[in-house]
This record gives C-alpha cells, sequence and structure tokens, in this order.
C-alpha cells in the first residue's frame, strides 16, 4: 500500500485520528515477551493486523460526544494560603463556590477533602504526584451540595502521614485541640478546619476510619454512611468496594442536614444502583431520643491491648470508662442497653488488611478509577502522567501499600485479596446477626487519645505507623458497608474521646438518632 492516498478522515495507517497508534512488529513480540509469550516475526505481524479493528473503533469512539458531569455555579478558583492564614495546616486550597439561593444549606460553608473534583479548583488528592491537576466537572455530592445552597469555600488537605513542614502544601496537619498531637486522617484537615471554626460542614471520604478518626481525635463529629447511599463520582478512589464518602460537621444536626442533601442513587456509580429507592428525612431523627432503642455494646470493642503483629496500638481505660459512661447515660434517657460479644469484629482488622493492599493497588495502577467499571470515568485525569512519572515521591504509606500488593500478586496471583473478599460476608453476617437484636452497636470509636505529632525525621515504617496504628475499631465497617459514625462523649487532658454508633444497612438515619442523644445528654467538653 506504499504511496496509497488514505481515506478522507483516516491517518497515513488507514486509521481515524483518535485511535492508538499501532505497535511495529518489533513492540509486538515485546510486549509478548513481558507476557511469556515467544513470538517469530510473522506471528507478531499477524497479531498487529489484528489490532487494527480494535484500534479503528477506539478512533470512531473518539469521535463521539463524551457525557460528562455537570458544572452548574459559577466560582472564584481562589488561591493557596500561606502558613499565616493557615496555622493548623488545614488548607490545601481556599476558594469560593455559592450555591443555589434560598437553599436549606445556605448558612454552611462546606470544605471539601481534597480527593473530590471542584471545576476550575486545583486537586492534589494528597500527593505531589497529582499537583498541576484542575479539575473540569464538580463531583456528584459537590452539584448536590451546591443546589442545596451550601457554599464551598476550599479543598481541605488529605492526609495520614507525617514529616513535612510548616508551609509545605502537604504539611503535617495539626490538632486544633492540641497543636501538639495529631487531629487523625485521612479527611485530616477536614477535621482541623471544622474544630478551628473555618467552616460548618466537610465533605471527607472513609475506607479504614478516614472520617470517622479525625472525627474523633479532633473532637467533631463525622458518619461513614452506608455503602453505596452517597454517590463517589468524581471522587479519587481507592478499593472501590470499601470506599464511601461522608459528611463531617460539628453537631449531629447538621450531618443530617448534609445527609438530606447528598443521600440518593446516582446512575454514574455503579456502588449505588442497587441502592433503594431515599425518601428518608435524616433530620427527622434529631431531637427524637432513645427510649427504648436497644443497644448492644460490643464488647471487643473495649479493653484492648497493643497488638504488635498487625501494628495497631491498645486502647487506653479513659477512653473505655468515657464511652461506657456515655452509653450510661443513653441508658437513663431511656435505651434498652446490653453487653454483645461479636468474635468477628477481631478478625475484621485482618480481612480488612489483605483487602486494603491488592485493593488499593489495583486502582493506583489503573489511574485511580480501575476497569470493568459501569460508571463514569474521569478522562482529564486518566490523561495524567500519574504516580509512574514519579514512584519515589510517592508518601511512604503509598510505597508500602504497592510493594506488599507487588509481592502478593505476583508470588500468590490475587488469591489472599480474592479469600478475604470473600470471608467478608462472614463478617457482614455476624454485625448482621447482632443487629437483627440491637438497633444499634456501639463502641469507642479510636481505643486511644490522639498521638503526639513525631518532631524530626521518621522512618517509613514510624511514617505508616502514623498513619495506620488505630484503626481496631474502624475498619471493619468500610468492609461490611454498615453506617458507622462518631460523636464526641468526653474530653481528658484536651484529647477528645468518642464513641461509634454502628447501624443496619441504610438505617442511618437511626444511628443519627442515637448520636444525636449522645450529643445532647451533657456537655462532651466537661465530660
Amino acid at each position: 500500500m506504499t504511496g496509497a492516498v488514505p481515506a478522507e478522515g483516516l491517518r497515513d495507517d488507514g486509521l481515524p485520528e483518535g485511535a492508538p497508534e499501532l505497535p511495529n512488529v518489533e513492540d509486538v513480540q515485546a510486549i509478548g515477551a513481558g507476557l511469556g509469550m515467544t513470538l517469530s516475526a510473522g506471528d507478531a505481524a499477524s497479531f498487529r493486523e489484528m489490532m487494527r479493528a480494535a484500534f479503528y473503533s477506539a478512533g470512531r469512539v473518539a469521535e463521539l460526544d463524551e457525557p460528562t458531569l455537570p458544572v452548574k455555579y459559577p466560582r472564584d478558583a481562589g488561591y493557596r494560603p500561606d502558613f499565616e492564614d493557615n496555622p493548623y495546616n488545614a488548607w490545601y486550597w481556599r476558594c469560593d463556590v455559592r450555591g443555589a439561593e434560598g437553599g436549606p444549606l445556605e448558612d454552611m460553608r462546606i470544605g471539601l477533602k481534597d480527593t473530590f473534583c471542584l471545576a476550575g479548583v486545583p486537586m492534589s488528592a494528597g500527593s505531589h504526584i497529582l499537583e498541576g491537576y484542575v479539575p473540569d466537572v464538580d463531583a456528584t455530592v459537590v452539584t448536590r451540595l451546591l443546589d442545596a445552597g451550601a457554599r464551598i469555600v476550599g479543598k481541605n488537605v488529605t492526609s495520614s502521614g507525617v514529616g513535612a513542614k510548616d508551609g509545605d502544601p502537604f504539611a503535617t496537619v495539626r490538632n486544633p485541640r492540641k497543636p501538639t498531637h495529631a487531629p487523625g486522617g485521612s479527611s485530616t484537615g477536614c477535621a482541623a478546619a471544622l474544630v478551628a471554626g473555618d467552616i460548618e460542614g466537610a465533605m471527607g471520604a472513609d475506607q479504614g476510619g478516614s472520617v470517622r478518626i479525625p472525627a474523633a481525635w479532633s473532637g467533631c463529629v463525622g458518619l461513614k454512611p452506608t455503602h453505596g447511599l452517597v454517590p463517589y463520582t468524581g471522587v479519587v478512589s481507592n478499593e472501590v468496594t470499601m470506599t464511601h464518602p461522608g459528611p463531617m460537621a460539628n453537631c449531629v444536626r447538621d450531618i443530617a442536614r448534609m445527609m438530606n442533601a447528598i443521600a440518593g442513587p446516582d446512575p454514574l456509580d455503579p456502588r449505588s444502583r442497587w441502592t433503594p429507592p431515599q425518601d428518608v428525612d435524616y433530620l427527622a431523627s434529631i431531637g427524637v431520643g432513645v427510649r427504648g432503642v436497644r443497644i448492644g455494646v460490643v464488647s471487643q470493642g473495649f479493653g484492648q491491648t497493643p497488638w504488635t503483629e498487625v501494628g495497631l496500638l491498645g486502647g487506653e481505660p479513659v477512653v473505655d470508662e468515657k464511652v461506657r459512661a456515655a452509653v450510661d447515660r443513653l441508658s437513663a434517657l431511656g435505651a434498652e442497653v446490653e453487653e454483645v460479644s461479636i468474635p468477628m469484629h477481631v478478625d475484621g482488622v485482618h480481612i480488612f488488611n489483605t483487602m486494603y493492599n491488592e485493593g488499593n493497588a489495583h486502582m493506583y495502577r489503573h489511574h485511580n478509577i480501575g476497569t470493568n467499571h459501569h460508571g463514569w470515568y474521569n478522562g482529564a485525569l486518566l490523561e495524567r502522567p500519574g504516580w509512574r512519572a514519579n514512584p519515589d515521591a510517592l508518601k511512604d504509606s503509598a510505597k508500602s501499600m504497592l510493594l506488599t500488593a507487588g509481592w502478593l500478586e505476583t508470588r500468590y496471583q490475587g488469591r489472599h485479596y480474592a479469600r478475604g473478599q470473600n470471608v467478608r460476608r462472614n463478617l457482614v453476617t455476624a454485625y448482621d446477626e447482632a443487629l437483627s437484636r440491637f438497633d444499634v452497636l456501639v463502641m469507642p470509636t479510636v481505643p486511644f487519645r490522639a498521638t503526639p505529632i513525631p518532631e524530626g525525621p521518621v522512618t517509613p515504617a514510624e511514617s505508616v505507623a502514623y498513619a495506620m496504628q488505630m484503626i481496631n475499631n474502624t475498619c471493619q465497617f468500610g468492609v461490611s458497608g454498615h453506617p458507622a459514625i462518631s460523636v464526641p462523649c468526653g474530653v481528658e487532658d484536651d484529647l477528645p474521646v468518642a464513641i461509634q454508633v454502628i447501624g443496619r444497612h441504610f438505617d442511618d438515619a437511626k444511628v443519627l438518632q442515637v448520636a444525636d442523644a449522645v450529643e445532647t445528654s451533657g456537655n462532651w467538653l466537661t465530660l
């Protein structure tokens, strides 16, 4: 075909302009070698020609209109705050996006964990790897908040690590209640900005406890909704079967207000496809009280000893005491309280650990989206070079995850991840059986109070421990998908203590009802 004139709209290789580039024969042989194949030049040339059909189709698809997420409200793209305006390092970016006038959330300034797309505003997802990326869409929950009248005022630092210095955009976030101590992660800046009074609400994201842990350590409220109840469309995701967007606020009532705006199915998010129709008024759960509510106090959530094999710290007696005191107050208000044993709660940590590394690594390798996902893909994010362009810039926690997953996948072909996914159903069943007897379950959110921020250089092991050593009671419900909320119930040495309330799938309203009763049963700052 040398010298042939290509058909109109086609390249010299006979493919549409937007089609992938055809590899040469040597490229095909190299691809085959990487897959363990030995291809002759003739076979490679034959396979190369077979690629034409798929590449031609890809080129044609590139010419079709691509649906996108709406951007409905004008905005001031804002600026990166300097240290003087950001003393706790809570903010990655400040901006101003005003929602609909007269909406139910018009009095709320809201911050977004810096994994939520906000069109025209830079997003880093907590890493230098993604710096410079500016989304061109609004995440579904962002649009829902704005439709309800909220005002988005910035992107909050997402961090579970430690080490960067003040002034760095990923500097260690400090706890406003005790700046020498950690606020908890990874919805870190959300909690710090709430407690500092910068905002009335925030959107975080939770997998192993990333909404509930910072809420507990910082002294605000954080809800991990039922998996699939709040859509993840337009949010940088981790392991898709365990990730949950969740609201954070300084009181349970504001959590309920935000849930009224953001909960409900999204046809662009397959995780919400099987969500039942949502006509729940979450505000109706506020002020109801707990008379007659059956509360199961999970014994395995208390009295924990250090678990060095999986890198978890043990519990503090003062935390157990204050959580049990909160339960006593609920009992005095008419709740029916009983101790319950759920042995699988302990194994839930192992199930989470087994799924965490390989599940998250899959998302890293596939541009934070993954494959075989029947939903909306962020094409602009896919065009970024990603972490492979500078893997040394990854956080130690990400390096640890990729190295662990690399060995497991290479040596064991994903069998441990697969077994974890299968065994998770045992964990769900264990909680469901308890919740058939009780309306909610309770335990400490984190069995110990916020830890000091390390001073000076830290080793990779210390950095990862700083991020992961407090998931004793939270990671299980990322696995099981049950709704779980953290609400403050006491304080010791200026460090908050929180109780976690867990409910049946899609019974988030009951969780809010009990959390509200905890909140109104006494001023936690004096308990």
